[in-house]
């Protein structure tokens, strides 16, 4: 035995309680009898040692003729997972060439290990995942669980909107009451903190309304009629759906992840524990925050919308700020301006009912924490645009 096979050799504890006698490098020799072949495995088939042999094991050549073949493993001194494995290895390439394959002589310790190591290769080779066709079925499938999902979606959202309008009291027992600390708080969070985005994007939106609007009805010689464009889309649709979806993004998200966080830290539980109504505490402060508040913005979303047109029609068509407001108050009146203001409550509603759902829902992982805020702001924005659409179809319908 030589020194360099033995520093190979004893990088691993168990293999350095082995004798000297015992640590050999792994070989294999070959015999053939008749119809049987013999191969011999002999030395350490161990993590560190048989990497040395395992070009010339995977190369051995098997006959053409089916023969009966014989691993025998008596002359093994240690095997671990990696010996097992080129030799179960080999016994699945001699059986998928047609060949009978026996392993003989390993201690009881050893053939727990190889069979182990050999269920594991065989299921790996037997459950390959295919490519899934398409089938009708599965789509109806999925259908079949976005519906149940909109179910239970919907019922907890009713739960929760009907706990919030009932239970207003702060502590149970203590009969109805609201505090107004905490919704005043949420205002200045949702309201206040949101007007400068909510201005800047209004004016860029109206501003390209107005100048989109004029480049076309300039090819007709009525680039004024731009006024009334602007006017009423904004009035009606543009400036509360821009608000809802901004406020959804930016509001939605943080009541989802604020609620959230305190379920994922037990918190909600706490105040169950010392005699509080986590819908009055937590959900009903924002849900009537949300409610004055996207009315405001929405309002202050359409001065500033008809601010930017107004700039951009001067400075692009030549309509003077006067020319600009007088064919406003022409061309405008009252339904287009409540129209757009009579959304604003109810689209506030879906938001802050969404957005607590949500919340509630989120489990004790960071990941779930943000897959629900997702979740959040993704169903917030499609039923806002969804309750837009049903809101401009019920006022033409009464003429409004």
């Amino acid at each position: 035995m030589t020194r360099t096979n033995s520093t190979i050799l004893k990088k691993g504890s168990a293999i350095s309680s082995l004798s000297d006698q015992e640590i050999r490098l792994p070989s294999f020799s070959e015999t053939s009898e008749g119809d049987t072949h013999t191969i011999v495995l002999d030395g350490v088939w161990a993590t560190h040692s048989v990497g040395t042999v395992d070009k010339k094991f995977k190369a051995i050549k098997l006959p053409t003729q089916p023969v009966r073949f014989i691993i025998d493993c008596a002359e093994i001194t240690m095997l671990d997972t990696a010996g097992a494995w080129m030799i179960s290895r080999l016994k699945l390439r001699i059986q998928d060439d047609g060949n009978e394959v026996e392993v003989l002589n390993l201690s009881k310790n050893n053939e727990i290990l190889l069979d182990a190591v050999m269920h594991a290769v065989t299921n790996d080779k037997s459950e390959v995942v295919k490519p899934a066709q398409f089938q009708l079925s599965g789509v109806l499938a999925a259908i079949g669980k976005m519906s149940y999902s909109f179910a239970a979606d919907f019922m907890a959202s009713m739960n929760l909107l009907g706990a919030a309008v009932r239970g207003s009291q702060g502590k149970t027992g203590q009969g109805r009451r609201m505090s107004f600390a905490p919704i005043a708080s949420q205002i200045d969070k949702m309201g206040v903190g949101a007007i400068p985005i909510i201005v800047l994007m209004s004016v860029i939106m109206g501003a390209i309304i107005a100048q989109q609007g004029a480049f076309q009805l300039r090819y007709f010689g009525a680039e004024i009629f731009v006024v009334d464009l602007v006017g009423i889309l904004v009035l009606r649709e543009i400036g509360v759906i821009l608000t809802a979806i901004m406020i959804a993004g930016r509001s939605g998200s943080a009541i989802t992840a604020e609620i959230g966080s305190m379920k994922m830290r037990e918190e909600v539980d706490a105040l169950k524990v010392i005699g509080l109504n986590p819908i009055s505490v937590l959900i009903l402060p924002r849900l009537v925050a949300l409610v004055i508040s996207l009315p405001l913005l929405t309002f202050v979303a359409n001065m500033a919308a008809l601010g930017g047109a107004m700039i951009v029609a001067q400075t692009y068509s030549g309509i003077s700020p006067d020319a600009f407001m007088t064919r406003v108050r022409e061309a405008v009146d009252m339904t287009s301006f409540f129209a757009g203001i009579i959304k604003a409550p109810f689209m506030a509603i879906i938001i802050g009912i969404i957005a607590s759902v949500e919340g509630m829902k989120v489990e004790g992982s960071a990941e779930s924490l943000g897959r629900r805020v997702t979740s959040s702001v993704v169903k917030s924005i499609f039923v806002v645009i969804v309750v837009d659409g049903l809101f401009a179809i019920f006022f033409a319908a009464v003429d409004f």
